[in-house]
């Protein structure tokens, strides 16, 4: 009998989709050995934060979670306090120094590791794996999914070639390195047999897929072999660089049913000196050449980007210009942030820094002019015909939160559905849109 059994644990995912995925994998390792999760610090004999550190704000929600659970290590329950991914990945040396409350340390690929860490930690025993960033860490069958169980992601790919002037992601989690395809099939197959109707496909950069083991991309191949999976309904694409995207990709998304008309395209600016100083591949007119392109090919399709707004050396005429872009590009779904200097990156030592309260006057600039032409989009819609997933009801009102193909969880806008109908989270309907908000839709079933 594994030591582990009936032990109580607390779980905390931080930080993006890729790393929940990681923690889901986590999970199920650990309840295979027999671990009861629990969500009360206060009970939990055993604590585990899955850190991030992409941005600053990142890096102290992690650090405030960790001291915070420490609390608990010194006056509580808990027994044994671990810190897995990106933090404890970069600042391994740093974190146990600063927080001795901790019992284990776990880098970003030897998470696998985890159930040996836990057994160590127990036994008072201070454990440390922070693995070369090479390969991928060995997986169980077990996969404990934790958004809900109608929809859950697949990470294709580890690790980032990229190395944009602005990102820490290649430091703490190495080079880019392609799952296999069949690891992939049969993983959606499992997630698929217990519930789960909509894949989302992330990675640092999806569209670079099977490039380091194929030899070449692959990423429209991995979609024909989902698409053939029964009672999958929809497939969804996340984070592909715009450089990378390629014409048998946009021919597998039109060929492919299940795959949603919906693309996740990062472009962080416009300005070709910004882009440059970046370390992008790209240009405000091959993006403006992409976008109508994709638009042309897939009419209905809906495109997703985030910008990053107060990079060093930007001027106020470079942020006019990302503003008109904005306006004359008119994406479906945006977001932006003010740009962080993360540690190590070589653009946190560029000269100009931009001042902060000027990123975020700029930030917010960008995102009150978004609000204007998300509004006026989707006012276009009013009369279309959709399927949409049930999300969950209203309180206290005949009403449900519903999500098109248009928008990814959790990160996009909703479609408000008034019906005296019983319905249940994961129910697929086919709804009508009447009316529309800001960033949501109204909705009638059809």
């Amino acid at each position: 009998m594994s030591i582990l059994k009936d032990k109580k644990l607390l779980f905390i995912s931080l930080g993006c989709d890729k790393n929940l995925v990681d923690s889901e994998f986590m999970i199920g390792m650990l309840t295979e050995e027999g671990i009861i999760l629990c969500d009360d610090e206060t009970q939990a004999d055993i604590i585990i934060i899955n850190s991030c550190c992409f941005i600053n704000d990142a890096k102290e929600e992690s650090i405030n979670t960790i001291l915070e659970m420490a609390e608990y290590k010194k006056a509580g329950n808990c027994k044994a306090l671990i810190v897995t991914g990106c933090l404890s990945q970069r600042y391994q040396n740093e974190i146990k120094e600063e927080i001795p409350e901790l019992d284990a340390i776990l880098g970003t690929n030897s998470y696998d590791a985890i159930a040996e860490a836990v057994k160590e930690a127990l036994g008072q025993k201070y454990y440390k794996n922070v693995s070369a960033l090479e390969g991928l860490p060995k997986l169980s069958n077990k996969r404990v999914v934790t958004t809900g169980g109608h929809y859950a992601h697949l990470k294709i790919a580890e690790g980032c070639n990229k190395n944009c002037t602005y990102c820490i992601i290649p430091s703490i989690r190495g080079r880019f390195r392609s799952v296999p395809m069949e690891e992939l099939v049969e993983q959606a197959k499992t997630l698929v047999e217990n519930g789960v109707k909509e894949l989302i496909l992330v990675a640092q950069e999806t569209t670079l897929y099977g490039i380091d083991l194929y030899g070449e991309k692959s990423l429209h191949k991995l979609l024909d072999e989902l698409n053939k999976i029964p009672g999958l309904f929809w497939i969804r694409i996340m984070y592909c660089y715009p450089e990378e995207i390629y014409e048998e990709l946009i021919a597998s998304m039109i060929r492919n049913k299940k795959v949603c008309h919906y693309l996740d395209m990062p472009i962080q600016h416009c300005n070709d000196t910004i882009l440059k100083r970046m370390g992008r591949r790209t240009s405000r007119r091959e993006l403006e050449e992409r976008i109508r392109y994709l638009r042309e090919r897939i009419p209905d399709i809906t495109l997703r980007t985030t910008l990053i707004c107060g990079f060093p050396g930007e001027t106020e005429e470079m942020h006019e210009e990302l503003m008109q872009f904005i306006n004359d590009m008119e994406f479906d779904r945006l977001g932006a942030f003010a740009y962080s200097p993360e540690e190590g990156t070589p653009a946190a030592a560029f000269p100009n820094q931009v001042d902060e309260e000027v990123k975020l006057d700029w930030q917010a600039d960008v995102m009150e002019l978004q609000e204007e032409v998300i509004f006026d989009k989707n006012e276009t819609l009013i009369g279309l015909e959709t399927y949409a997933f049930v999300e969950g009801k209203v309180a206290d009102e005949n009403a449900y939160i519903g999500r098109t193909y248009r928008d990814a969880p959790n990160i996009d806008g909703y479609i408000f559905i008034q019906t005296d109908e019983e319905l249940m989270t994961g129910d697929i309907i086919k709804v009508k849109v009447t009316g529309a908000y800001e960033y949501d839709l109204i909705g009638e079933l059809c």
